[in-house]
């Protein structure tokens, strides 16, 4: 009993204790859901809550609330996800009314059982992240994207030993270490995309390189740049995402990342990473993603690179940079690709006719899993293959700008999945096949610019009922449907310029109410736009009728909700212009009948008109005094062309954006208007052929971004201006048939003054004077008149040193300014050729020009002047030049013009002579020249007129023999000389164009004919010039699959 006592005695304390103890344990679990409850009240306060989000969070079970997670036994709070349910894709008004913002508490350290933390796609308004976050030690999962955090991040995030996932991308912070990140020792998934790591230096790799359960890393728009560094010793054992691109970095491709065998994808696209991609990355047995695109100088053979297994790859984009060969038939080999791209390479040869490696994949259908497929912009030949009919998953495909050829295979209509489909830019040819109507999800049809034929009818699109955008351009379609035909689809956008359309308006336009693009240029339209047309119209982006014989008025008001773009341009258009054009941003109403004043009233806002053209029309009256205040965005402006009197309004310095003023061509009076000084932007002034009078502004330095600058053909006075010395951009100064007086100073060609000068013309002024040998240091300037002025003395012997001069210009470069949205200012220039003047335009950079005629220069022929083996034309006449055609003249074998006469020349005609292969016109008249003419070789094509004047000449083409003159005697061995020159130079130029037939025949008229040769400059001229037109509306063409 005592035993039993003493036994009870010892049990009762403890069951005693062990109660109290239960009882404490129950009154700390209740403290702890007051904590938790408390700590999110808190924590709330702080919070700005616009559209009451949070409402939930009232006196019921916090375990309810919104964005609230607990554990079930415990009910202890584990999660917080309050991040913002409408994402930034989203309509703006409805993810700025969901944001959260506001402090954040330190009342979370409270949640200790915290794991789960979401605050992204919130406005935080750059606050710091805090630094208690680093003491929610139980934390596993955080993520604060895009939620407006900012400034230094903290390194007490470093303590979250058990955190997993951390995304903290698209946030304004300050980092120039992330050495905090060795503590994340748990480390899963990292995401820093769109966060400045550019002070971080290299040692990135090391710290990252710690982390072995690294699964995923993203760093894309990091500013990282270099090299991606090599680790010391490899230790991403788990690594298989990695994440790079949009960086800077320009280094070789980490050839490490072959030895990570666990990657499964791989991103380093927009790079400006170069030299070859290791094999190796065929051969790793996991990547399914690979995506290198926009690195522009990564190299390789396409078809040793296609040749590895690639066991598992999904996605391979080697788009956009600077791979080589051919396509391998082994490429079947890849039964789980779903996309490749290899787009702007430099792939050459044909598509395999057919593709290996069918027996591998569980499909007979070649690439079974292949939904996107992109090969344009290469160099590809050949026909396409008809394997391209058998990929049955194909969603979108894209072949454009290649050398393609053949016609568009009918199995293409087979592709029951295809939504995009462009061919644009080959040499296809043939007919559209009618099996392409048959694709219902056809979403996207572009082949333009091919050589397709043949007459389009209902047929090629019954069941194209989703079709939004089609692109016919520049094909010889012949488009034949009937009056009343409404097409299946509702497209937003139909291209069929150089279609034959027409003759009448195409009334099925009428049934499309979402056209946003509208391109029918040269068309074959000959009738007038039917009234319904401006309804239809209302909502375009694009509107485009130009080069076609539109007739009648436009609506007095053209009124449009969003068109950005229209040009009726080239057609025989008539009545007032319709300015009021609300909503239009470029306007092209140029080459019509167009009559009457421009319509602009005082006070008439046109804020979206960004460029104006109106040239080449009938418009009277003066520019509206108000322009400026009127068009406050104008960048582009032309009225060339027109009868426009009156003065140049001083509003015009309002527009400080504008880029090209082209006033060229008018009636217009008055002075140049000081406040053009403030147009500061402007590339182009051209102000030639009006009446202007006055000087030229002492204030133009102030336009130092200026490139070309036409006051030609006016009445203006004053020395040449000392404001154009710091225009050390100008490419083109033609101040010719005006008023200006003095020297030509000598601070042209010093410093930098004109160091960019090509085009120099003071033709037919009052300058007196010198001509400074400073001149020979403009090393651009292939175009030199200072002819019809009053200049005196012997020409320098220094112009021989001309550079540009010196060198034959083989390369075409066309002279474009203030080139925007596809609309620009052409140089133009008149060139005194062959005793008449010509206006060159596409092929200005080819002519290389002296012409010092109508001078009072002295002094001996400069021999140095045959270093110019560049010179095309060449005109001394009409001075009083002294001494001999230099026997090295054959030096000049470009030589085209060469113009001498009215001179005191004399001595024999240089044998050499003979070799100007392509001398088109020579003038030797009025001169002290003498003994036999050397009549052979180029010489035998001119006539006796050139040599009048010259009493001291004989022999032929002359009536007067030379009789026994041994001085006289000339060689008969130079008949067929040198044909590379200046003429072959350009015939091959137009062999690019297209002209590779005929080679023998047009040469030797040039040759033998020069009567004809000018008129085959002018026709290469044309010719550029229609090529310019068609590349300005294919860059409209690309804009939708840019």
């Amino acid at each position: 009993m005592e035993r039993t006592s003493s036994i009870m005695g010892f049990i009762l304390p403890i069951l005693y204790l062990m109660t109290i103890q239960l009882a404490c344990n129950g009154d700390t679990h209740f403290d702890s859901l007051q904590f938790d409850r408390e700590a999110l009240i808190d924590f709330k306060r702080g919070l700005k809550d616009p559209n009451n989000r949070l409402s939930s969070w009232n006196e019921s079970n916090y375990c309810h609330w919104e964005g609230i997670t607990c554990e079930n036994d415990t009910e202890v709070v584990i999660s917080i996800d309050l991040h913002n349910p409408y994402s930034l894709e989203d309509a703006y008004e409805n993810w700025s009314s969901m944001r959260l913002g506001g402090e954040i508490r330190p009342s979370l350290v409270k949640l200790k059982s915290l794991k789960y933390l979401d605050l992204s796609l919130n406005s935080f308004e750059d606050i710091l992240i805090p630094s208690f976050f680093g003491s929610l030690k139980n934390l596993q999962y955080l993520n604060l994207s895009n939620a407006g955090f900012g400034g230094v991040i903290s390194s007490s995030l470093g303590n979250l030993s058990n955190l997993q996932y951390l995304d903290i991308s698209s946030n304004d912070f300050f980092v120039d270490n992330i050495e905090w990140m060795v503590g994340l020792v748990s480390l899963k998934h990292l995401d820093m995309n769109f966060v400045n790591l550019s002070l971080v230096g290299p040692q990135w790799v090391e710290i990252l390189n710690k982390h072995p359960v690294l699964i995923e890393l993203h760093l894309a728009n990091c500013n990282l740049f270099g090299s991606i560094p090599t680790p010391s010793f490899l230790n991403f054992t788990s690594l298989a995402v990695i994440t790079l691109s949009d960086n800077n970095f320009n280094s070789k491709f980490p050839e490490w990342l072959v030895n990570v065998s666990s990657l499964v994808s791989i991103d380093i696209s927009y790079n400006t990473l170069h030299g070859r991609l290791p094999l190796g990355l065929g051969e790793l047995p996991n990547l399914k993603y690979l995506d290198l695109y926009g690195n522009n100088d990564l190299r390789g053979s396409i078809f040793q690179l296609l040749k590895k297994s690639w066991k598992k790859i999904e996605v391979l984009n080697f788009g956009a940079n600077n791979f080589h060969g051919s396509i391998p038939s082994s490429i079947g080999n890849f039964c789980q690709l779903r996309y490749l791209d290899l787009s702007s390479n430099h792939l050459d040869g044909n598509l395999p006719e057919a593709i290996k490696g069918l027996e591998n994949c569980s499909s007979r259908s070649p690439l079974p899993d292949l939904m996107e497929l992109r090969l344009n912009d290469n160099q590809l030949t050949g026909k396409l293959p008809n394997w391209l009919g058998g990929l049955e998953n194909l969603v979108r495909l894209n072949l454009s700008n290649n050398k393609l050829e053949g016609p568009i295979p009918s199995s293409l209509g087979t592709l029951q999945h295809l939504e995009y489909m462009v061919l644009g830019g080959n040499q296809l040819n043939g007919s559209l096949p009618y099996s392409i109507g048959q694709l219902s999800l056809l979403n996207t049809l572009d082949v333009s610019s091919n050589h397709l034929t043949g007459t389009l009818s209902e047929q090629h699109f019954s069941k194209l009922r989703k079709l939004e955008d089609l692109n016919l351009n520049f094909n010889s379609f012949r488009l034949n449907v009937s009056s009343d035909w409404v097409p299946p689809f509702q497209a937003n956008s139909i291209a069929m310029a150089s279609c034959h359309v027409g003759p009448s308006f195409p009334a099925w336009i009428q049934s499309q109410k979402n056209l946003g693009i509208f391109d029918f240029a040269n068309a074959s339209i000959s009738s007038y736009i039917p009234d319904w047309f401006w309804d239809v119209s209302f909502d375009l982006l694009d509107l485009t009728l130009s080069h076609n014989q539109l007739q009648g008025r436009l609506p007095d008001i053209l009124t449009f909700s969003g068109v950005l773009y229209v040009n009726f341009s080239f057609n025989l258009l008539e009545g007032p212009i319709p300015l009021s054009a609300f909503g239009v941003g470029i306007l092209d109403l140029s080459h019509n009948n167009f009559s009457g004043h421009i319509p602009l009233s005082q006070g008439e806002s046109m804020s979206s008109l960004t460029s104006l053209t109106l040239s080449n029309n009938q418009i009277t009256g003066p520019i509206p005094s108000n322009i400026g205040e009127s068009m406050p965005n104008l960048y582009f402006i032309s009225l060339s062309g027109n009868q426009i009197t009156g003065t140049i309004p001083d509003s015009i310095g309002l527009l400080n954006g504008l880029q090209v003023i082209d006033f060229s061509r008018n009636n217009l009076t008055g002075s140049i208007p000081s406040t053009m000084n403030n147009c500061t932007d402007l590339t182009v002034l051209d102000l030639g052929n009006n009446g202007l009078s006055g000087t030229i502004p002492n204030n133009f330095h102030q336009l130092w971004r200026l490139k070309s600058l036409h006051l030609n053909h006016n009445k203006l006075s004053g020395e040449f201006p000392s404001s154009l010395k710091n225009l050390s951009r100008l490419v083109t100064l033609d101040l010719s048939y005006n008023n200006l007086s003095g020297k030509i100073p000598k601070w042209i060609g010093t410093g930098a003054a004109f160091t960019r000068l090509s085009i120099l013309s003071l033709r037919s002024n009052a300058f007196t004077g010198g001509l400074p040998v400073q001149l020979a240091n403009l090393s651009s300037l292939h175009v030199l008149d200072l002819a019809g002025n009053h200049l005196t003395g012997s020409i320098p012997p220094a112009l021989g040193d001309l550079k540009a001069m010196a060198q034959e210009q083989n390369i075409n470069r066309e002279m474009l300014y203030g080139v925007t949205a596809g609309y620009y200012y052409q140089e133009r220039f008149d060139v005194s050729s062959k005793s008449q003047i010509l206006q060159y335009t596409t092929t200005l950079s080819l002519v290389v020009s002296i012409d010092l005629s109508n001078n009072k220069f002295s002094g001996e022929f400069p021999k140095e002047m045959t270093n110019l083996h560049g010179l095309v034309i060449l005109n001394l006449s009409r001075n009083c030049i002294t001494g001999s055609i230099p026997e090295n003249i054959s030096s000049l074998r470009q030589l085209s013009s060469l113009d001498l006469s009215n001179n005191r020349l004399s001595g024999v005609l240089p044998r050499s002579m003979s070799l100007l292969t392509f001398l088109g016109y020579l003038n030797l008249s009025n001169n002290n020249f003498s003994g036999m003419i050397p009549f052979i070789g180029q010489m035998t094509t001119f006539n006796a007129s050139i040599f009048y004047g010259n009493p001291g000449l004989c022999g032929a083409p002359l009536v007067r023999k030379c009789g026994d003159n041994p001085g006289g005697k000339t060689a008969n061995d130079d008949k067929d000389e040198d044909h590379n020159g200046f003429i072959d130079e350009w015939f091959y130029l137009s062999v690019g164009l297209g002209f590779a037939v005929g080679i023998l025949g047009p040469f030797f008229v040039l040759a033998l004919k020069r009567s004809w040769s000018e008129a085959y400059f002018s026709f290469v001229d044309e010719i550029v010039y229609n090529l310019g037109l068609e590349r300005r509306r294919s860059w409209r063409r690309r804009r939708t699959h840019g």
